[in-house]
């Protein structure tokens, strides 16, 4: 493995640009096929055979669930990238479709349409059916604003957890870090939780994932406030600025009233960026000030979220094109 690291080019914007025509033309693979699926599926099982207690013990299991599963999933992305270096062609193609598999911006997009068109139709129940594809949260008894707020905070967070991270993680470390992120993320979102039988386990991938989410959760942020004022622009200029600049403002007010150091800051900007007040009850309220979100807000947030993403990627991809062009000889 550390033969095959020290071989490894620099990420090529080839593959980025690749995995975004592939998620937008097809979406997610089946489940049988989909490696975050078959990591899921390792997880579940390793997990039903570690121990919870003693508290020590418990978390040294945690640590060894990232080390098994890291190794699983990244040892054949180190072996895609060196062949992808060494030869282009189909193994370039292979890549990408590999990094497509770490994010999910076409799933994020059409999980809001999913929850949007109940609510538009005074479904409720089929709303709280299909919010569930987004949040882990209890959505039985949840009112059209609570189900409104609650995808348009998943919109804004994913948008970093499920996009920005990987991408940003691709360009930095290549195909094997994006896995790895991928297989830490993953971890976080089934067993980082604070109840009896995950406190231990769980905490290793859930303080990983807060670090490994620290400068994506911001970056996403910083580019929805960007994507608020982009949104407005039809408005006018000086509409464009009040919406960015109260954005930019609740984010800053707001981003530490949830329980991640990182989940506040996308979603209190998207909070400012609408001008909505986003509750989840009993736990935190972002821009209290706000009018209470209806099912109109929801296409509004998928625009600038995508807006957000477009700026992301537009950046990672001329990041990687400008490392190119000064790596020639």
């Amino acid at each position: 493995m550390h033969h095959l690291a020290q071989r490894l080019p620099p990420p090529h914007p080839d593959v980025v640009v690749l995995a975004l025509a592939l998620d937008w033309l097809w979406g997610e693979p089946p489940n049988a096929l989909h490696p975050v699926v078959w990591i899921g599926t390792l997880i579940s099982r390793l997990e039903r055979h570690a121990p919870h207690a003693p508290p020590a013990l418990a978390y040294a299991a945690g640590v060894g669930l990232i080390g098994v599963c890291s190794g699983v999933a990244v040892l054949p992305a180190l072996v895609i990238a060196q062949r992808s270096a060494q030869y282009g062609g189909v193994w370039r193609l292979l890549e990408a479709v590999a990094l497509k598999t770490t994010f999910a911006w076409h799933a994020l997009h059409t999980a809001g349409e999913r929850v949007y068109t109940p609510l538009v139709n005074e479904d409720l129940d089929a709303a709280r059916t299909g919010l569930r594809w987004l949040v882990s949260r209890d959505t039985q008894h949840l009112t059209a604003a609570h189900l409104a707020a609650a995808v348009i905070e998943s919109l804004a967070e994913n948008a970093s957890d499920s996009v920005v991270a990987p991408l940003g993680v691709y360009v930095l470390g290549g195909l094997p870090a994006a896995a790895l992120y991928r297989v830490v993320n993953t971890l976080d979102a089934m067993i980082g939780y604070h109840t009896a039988r995950y406190e231990y386990l769980g905490k290793p991938a859930a303080r990983l994932d807060d670090l490994l989410n620290l400068a994506p959760a911001r970056l996403t942020a910083g580019l929805i406030v960007l994507a608020a004022g982009l949104h407005a622009l039809p408005q006018g200029p000086a509409a464009a600025l009040r919406r960015s600049c109260r954005a930019w403002q609740v984010m800053q007010r707001d981003h530490a009233l949830t329980a991640s150091p990182n989940a506040g800051y996308p979603m209190a900007a998207m909070a400012g960026a609408l001008d909505v007040q986003l509750e989840k009850v009993q736990h935190y309220t972002l821009h209290a000030t706000g009018r209470l979100p209806t099912p109109a807000d929801i296409p509004h947030a998928n625009q600038i979220t995508a807006l957000a993403l477009s700026l992301a990627a537009g950046l990672f991809i001329l990041f990687l094109t400008h490392q190119a062009t000064r790596s020639k000889p």
